[in-house]
């Protein structure tokens, strides 16, 4: 098996470990009527129904892993996400992603429905992941849908930090920040997929079930600080003023006692995966981090240098070594061609390791799905540089275009898996033989 081989197993074994049936068939355990998540046992012969909800990218999967492990035991249940499917005794609506529309609002009325009508009798499981912001939305009364987008629109368009933009549509929303799973009675559990940093359950699908620590006031703050308290409109400020006057219920400030949350996926728990599989085929790996940002070009070449410290002088880690980083990167937009953040990391670590025969280059979604094109990313070495040179490619005319899907296309070098139905982010992996 080549080092190219062995990186391309690692990143596959790695993807495995995490698609949804498979992290709930690993976590979940049913014997007789007792439910075992953790150590923590649950008694489903209490209660009147055991329902099942989510929402998410990969709630369908997670939801037929569910039904596999708890069989009969489900009385019913509803899922959210981007696409249809058919499930044994639970429904599933389509939504829109990653665009609100009214299919968000009529899932979350759903949803809000659904939980609602629970009683202290009922058990519900519900299955988080990335994507839930937008699948499920019901905007806080009188603000419209056409409103909540464009302010979107213009929190995107100002670049407001992930972490302030979810603090404002928590606020603004009546199934974000905690205020969904405010509305059940019922005894429940969240199974959560993490598809940002950190894994900080407050910020995950906008935390529908999960407690907020951010008010009113951080609303208002983070709207004026860009410049769009005056822009927004006056539905949005009449929301807010009411908040910050005691008039509007804040989000909830504390765990619910009904409700327990357990993290089932995450880009650390991949890349724990990834490690385990590296060092079986003989490779030795470290884990980097699992919280990379910032530009992806830029990050590419950051790990390109790490490399050649390794390579040449033997630090921090003496050759062979396997480099794992996670996170997700991002693009700027100069031009209109095809690709991704993983694509352009490929282009840009080529760009610096070029027929360097030493390094093997990876970088992939995990979702299967880089920026707006077909491919999860890509895997370089030296051969795909002496191909480029042949094909007469220069990697700068691809840059200028943001074209990246289409040079390494070219090459030979694109990762073709298809979507996933899980998402945790990004996997990097620099070999250094």
């Amino acid at each position: 098996m080549t080092n190219r081989e062995k990186i391309m197993t690692v990143f596959k074994d790695a993807l495995s470990s995490i698609l949804p049936g498979n992290l709930i068939r690993n976590a979940l355990r049913c014997v007789g009527d007792v439910l075992t998540i953790e150590g923590k046992n649950y008694c489903l012969g209490d209660y009147r129904g055991v329902h099942v909800f989510g929402s998410g990218k990969a709630s369908i999967e997670m939801a037929r892993a569910v039904k596999a492990v708890l069989g009969g035991q489900v009385t019913d249940g509803l899922v959210v996400s981007n696409y249809d499917a058919t499930l044994d005794g639970i429904a599933v609506f389509e939504s829109s992603h990653p665009v609100l529309t009214e299919k968000s609002i009529q899932a979350a009325e759903i949803l809000m429905q659904k939980l609602s009508a629970l009683s202290p009798d009922d058990f519900f499981i519900y299955l988080l992941s990335g994507g839930s912001s937008a699948l499920i939305e019901k905007p806080a009364s009188p603000i419209t849908l056409a409103e909540m987008q464009g302010l979107v629109k213009g929190l995107l368009a100002n670049g407001v930090p992930i972490e302030e933009f979810n603090i404002v549509r928590k606020h603004l929303s009546l199934v974000k920040g905690g205020r969904l799973g405010r509305l059940s009675r019922a005894r429940g559990i969240v199974l959560v997929i993490s598809d940002v940093i950190g894994d900080v359950l407050e910020a995950i699908g906008s935390a529908p079930l999960f407690f907020d620590r951010s008010s009113f006031a951080d609303t208002h703050a983070i709207l004026k600080k860009y410049g769009l308290w005056e822009q927004a409109p006056g539905s949005v400020r009449s929301v807010v003023q009411k908040g910050l006057n005691g008039e509007m219920e804040e989000t909830p400030k504390g765990p619910s006692p009904l409700i327990d949350h357990f993290l089932m996926g995450s880009n650390l728990k991949l890349l724990l995966k990834a490690k385990e599989r590296a060092e079986a085929l003989g490779i030795p790996a470290r884990i980097m981090s699992s919280r990379l940002r910032g530009e992806a070009r830029e990050v590419a070449k950051a790990i390109i240098a790490i490399g050649e410290e390794i390579a040449t002088t033997g630090q921090p880690f003496a050759p062979p070594i396997c480099l794992l980083f996670g996170g997700e990167t991002t693009v700027t937009l100069r031009g209109d061609g095809m690709g991704g953040r993983n694509q352009e990391m490929a282009l840009a670590a080529l760009g610096e390791f070029r027929d360097n025969p030493r390094f093997v280059f990876l970088s992939a979604g995990t979702d299967g799905i880089d920026g707006h094109s077909d491919a999860a990313g890509a895997i370089v070495d030296h051969a795909s540089w002496a191909k480029a040179q042949a094909l007469g490619l220069r990697i700068d005319d691809y840059f200028a275009r943001n074209d990246s899907y289409h040079f390494l296309g070219q090459t030979g070098d694109l990762i073709m898996i298809g979507p996933t139905g899980t998402n945790v982010m990004d996997m990097t992996a620099l070999l250094i033989s």
